[in-house]
């Protein structure tokens, strides 16, 4: 689970968030939190290997809204809890993201501070030792260690771009 603000609150929040998709097939894949007071907000993404279903989000919230009620974790005990699947064109980030996705075609932008961004377009074939995506004419392994050791952000989403046709310089 990716937590976006580090702090006690958002990891009390987790670990409610993990008893509240206790045997449901359902995973908490990122925590935000914004704002304080009356406008704190608590977005949760969910996801779930079959895909998630309004049903799946509307479990989710109930349970989860029941336990940060009960438990009485919020500052101030205002907030609005919204949960939410991450979508179709969502980062991947994790392991278990990129092992979903093998098989299936991908986009990944590699960007590097001072130098231009790459683009890549193909299909993931494996993800074993780093990423293998098979182009057209040829196949291309990326070491996701080194990608994240030289401060690069690596962006790969299972949908297609909404412009096939654009090219990224």
């Amino acid at each position: 689970m990716t937590v976006v603000e580090q702090s006690g609150f958002t990891g009390k929040i987790a670990a409610l968030g993990d008893r509240a998709v206790l045997g449901t097939g359902i995973e908490i894949a990122e925590i935000q939190v914004r704002g304080a007071g009356n406008a704190r907000l608590v977005r949760v993404y969910i996801d779930k290997p079959q895909g998630v279903t309004h049903g799946d989000c509307e479990l989710v919230s109930e349970r989860l809204g029941k336990l940060l009620d009960e438990e009485d974790i919020v500052p101030d005990g205002s907030y609005t809890l919204e949960v939410s699947s991450l979508g179709i064109e969502r980062k991947l980030s994790k392991p278990r993201d990129f092992e979903r996705v093998v098989g299936r075609k991908i986009w990944l932008a590699i960007e590097r501070p001072g130098e231009s961004r790459t683009s890549l377009e193909g299909t993931l074939a494996n993800f074993a030792d780093g990423l293998w995506i098979a182009q057209p004419f040829h196949d291309m392994r990326i070491d996701v260690v080194s990608v994240e050791r030289h401060g690069c952000h690596t962006f790969v989403s299972p949908a297609r771009r909404s412009n096939p046709l654009e090219k990224t310089v």
